[in-house]
């Protein structure tokens, strides 16, 4: 027989507790939901049809009861609630902000209406943008003279012709708010060890203190200039050698230049408010990130979350949302942001391509059920090319600017993601969500106002009956081929 100290029983009891305890954060049992005599509003978007984010179907609510196994069904429970959404949006990029300066007045309002709106357009309430360029910029530059190890010279001008106004006209259009969070792609050529910003290289140990005042010398001339900064994130895909302006940062680089530097100067600035993202790159390897930040203390301190890219896989089910999953179970107080996905290899004929918006919706019903709070598309506007991109990487955006014609085109990715970010606003609470057949993919949230939004996706060649079922209640629904559809229980 094991005998136990009364300390060791206590200290015993309280670890049976914790791990409890932190089992079971995350989700959260809220008060009840009734659904008796509520309605479905079905807002659906079809291939072969002329429905695009198009209100279709209103379907009442009747007793069902227990559901069978030959009836197809979505499960919803509004009275178990998980993460709360910050926001959805996409990135404000030179290429994005040179593309809307091309087009007419009346073009640029149709494009402020299209994303901004939350009734008019699709309602984005989240931003990205860079410290200094990109691939998507016309050319390489960055704020400061060569060898400026003070930083004197340091302006933003650069922005002041497209970016700065840009930002500001989608600030006013998302109705004075939006959530802005920055990255940088390399550090000027000469603090890094390649002496170029392109290629990869590393930034040399000694200029980490001046690119760690960079970054703040950066939010300051935004906010100065009227573009408040929500957040940063250390370094963009810091594990992939680019042709582009990259920079390589291993896990422990990291972690070492953000409790060394780059926390410790954001705090002393006063910015400790400003939320700070680590990895920034793809979920293949996120885990690994997440472990080597989040178990130092001193850096962990500085980290708000993780942001990570979809280039990892291109293969459908093979996508590593549970590498996402194991982070967020292992770190449930950092938070998960998707911070850049888009589809590459631009073919102007290709702009109707169905799997264009199916990824997206693949994409976001996963992240969103393995714990992302946040989902950011890259650009928000390219032009006909899928540029302008100074090493000629160009993609697609879900808004086309024809500067040819002075019009936007419309890809259905547009109505994908507008399913999302329409329905499912800043402060809602994702709730529990099951389908019975794996046809269907679904997750659903709880808005701030008290109504539900469920999305349903179905990308197989063939249709599916459905019932939407809540606490016994059911409403019988069809998902299209090709679809995705959001079912509003108000």
């Amino acid at each position: 027989m094991m005998l136990f100290s009364k300390t060791a029983l206590l200290t015993l009891l309280a670890g049976i507790l914790a791990t409890s305890a932190q089992a079971q954060k995350g989700a959260t049992t809220s008060q009840a939901y009734p659904v008796a005599g509520k309605q479905v509003q079905v807002y659906t978007t079809a291939s072969n049809t002329a429905l695009h984010l198009t209100a279709t179907d209103k379907l009442p609510f009747k007793e069902v009861g227990q559901p069978l196994e030959t009836q197809p069904t979505v499960f919803v429970d509004p009275t178990h609630t998980f993460q709360t959404m910050l926001g959805i949006g996409g990135a404000l990029t030179d290429a994005a902000a040179e593309t809307f300066a091309k087009l007419p007045k009346a073009t640029q309002q149709e494009f402020l209406r299209a994303y901004y709106s939350p009734t008019a357009g699709i309602g984005y309430t989240l931003a990205r943008t860079s410290i200094h360029s990109t691939d998507f910029s016309s050319g390489s530059y960055t704020y400061v003279a060569d060898n400026d190890k003070t930083l004197q010279s340091f302006s933003v001008r650069h922005d002041e012709q497209y970016r700065i106004p840009f930002l500001k006209q989608a600030q006013a259009a998302a109705g004075g708010k939006l959530t802005t969070y920055v990255s940088p792609w390399s550090p000027p050529a000469w603090m890094k060890d390649n002496q170029s910003m392109l290629q990869g290289g590393k930034l040399l140990p000694e200029y980490r203190q001046a690119w760690a005042d960079y970054f703040v010398r950066f939010i300051q001339a935004y906010e100065k200039a009227g573009i408040p900064i929500w957040g940063l994130s250390v370094q963009n895909e810091p594990m992939a050698k680019q042709k582009w302006e990259s920079c390589l940062f291993t896990a422990e680089e990291e972690r070492d230049f953000v409790k060394g530097y780059l926390g410790p100067t954001l705090k002393k600035a006063g910015f400790s408010n400003k939320k700070l993202i680590g990895w920034d790159h793809n979920r293949d390897l996120i885990y690994q990130r997440a472990s080597t930040l989040f178990d130092d203390p001193e850096a962990s301190q500085y980290y708000w979350g993780l942001g990570f890219h979809w280039y990892e896989t291109w293969t459908g089910s093979a996508m590593q949302f549970d590498n996402l999953r194991r982070v967020h179970e292992t770190y449930p107080d950092k938070n998960l942001i998707f911070t850049e996905g888009c589809v590459e290899n631009f073919k102007f004929d290709k702009l109707n391509d169905w799997t264009l918006g199916e990824r997206y919706g693949h994409s976001m019903i996963n992240d969103f059920n393995a714990g992302t709070v946040a989902w950011t598309d890259w650009n928000v506007l390219l032009d006909e090319t899928g540029g302008p991109n100074h090493v000629g990487n160009f993609c697609y955006a879900p808004l086309i600017g024809d500067t040819r014609n002075g019009k936007l085109l419309y890809t259905n990715s547009y109505y994908y993601i507008g399913h999302f970010s329409k329905f499912i606003r800043p402060g809602a609470k994702r709730i529990a969500t099951a389908a019975s057949r794996d046809v269907l993919q679904t997750t659903a949230f709880l808005n701030p106002d008290g109504k539900v939004a469920v999305v349903v996706m179905n990308s197989t060649d063939q249709e599916q009956p459905f019932q939407l079922w809540i606490k016994g209640q059911g409403a019988a629904a069809t998902s299209r081929a090709h679809s995705i559809m959001t079912m509003v229980v108000n």
